[in-house]
C-alpha cells in the first residue's frame, strides 16, 4: 500500500485545494492530509480565518481524502515517523524545499518520494483571492442602492424619476 501525505493550511477551501488533493490521491492508495495548526498558519502564512478544528473537518469531508489530521506543534517533520508516508506531495506554491524534506526524512530512517504538482489555473484558486473578492463584494454592498444600479444601454442611470 502506497501512503501519500499532503500538507497545508486549507483556510478557505477552494478549487485549487480540491484539485491539489485529488491529484495527490492519484499517486497512491491512501491520502493522509496534515492540516497546519493555527500557530503554524500564523507563523508561515497568515492569521487563519477558520479554526484548525474547522479546517481539519472540512478537509476530512473531501472525497479524495482518506484521513485528515492536525499537524504537530513545533517541528513540522516530527510527524513523519508517525505517518510513514511513501510519497509527500507539494503544491506548486508551497515554500518547502524538496532536498530539505529528503534530509529530514532520512534522519528519521525514512525513504520518501517527493512530488511537486503543477500550478492549478482557475478563478478564486487562492485564499487571498477569495478574501479580496469578498472585500470587493462588501464594498459594493455598502454603496447606496442608487449607486449600485447599472447604467442603461445609453449610459444613463435608470431609476426613480427625480422631483424638481
Amino acid at each position: 500500500m502506497v501512503r501519500v501525505m499532503a500538507t497545508g493550511v486549507f483556510d478557505l477551501l477552494h478549487p485549487g485545494h480540491v484539485s491539489f488533493l485529488s491529484e495527490a490521491r492519484k499517486l497512491g492508495d491512501e491520502l493522509v492530509v496534515v492540516v497546519a495548526r493555527d500557530s503554524t498558519a500564523r507563523r508561515v502564512k497568515h492569521e487563519p480565518i477558520n479554526s484548525e478544528a474547522s479546517r481539519v473537518k472540512m478537509v476530512a469531508a473531501l472525497k479524495s481524502v482518506d484521513r485528515a489530521i492536525l499537524g504537530l506543534e513545533g517541528n513540522i517533520y516530527d510527524i513523519l515517523p508517525e505517518l510513514r508516508p511513501d510519497v509527500i506531495v507539494l503544491g506548486f506554491d508551497q515554500a518547502h524545499n524538496e532536498d530539505h524534506i529528503q534530509d529530514e526524512a532520512r534522519k528519521r530512517g525514512l525513504r520518501i518520494k517527493i512530488v511537486r504538482l503543477p500550478r492549478f489555473e482557475g478563478d478564486l484558486d487562492g485564499t487571498r483571492k477569495i478574501v479580496r473578492r469578498v472585500g470587493e463584494w462588501l464594498r459594493q454592498q455598502e454603496r447606496p442602492a442608487s449607486a449600485r444600479r447599472r447604467p442603461a444601454r445609453g449610459g444613463r442611470r435608470v431609476g426613480p424619476a427625480r422631483r424638481r
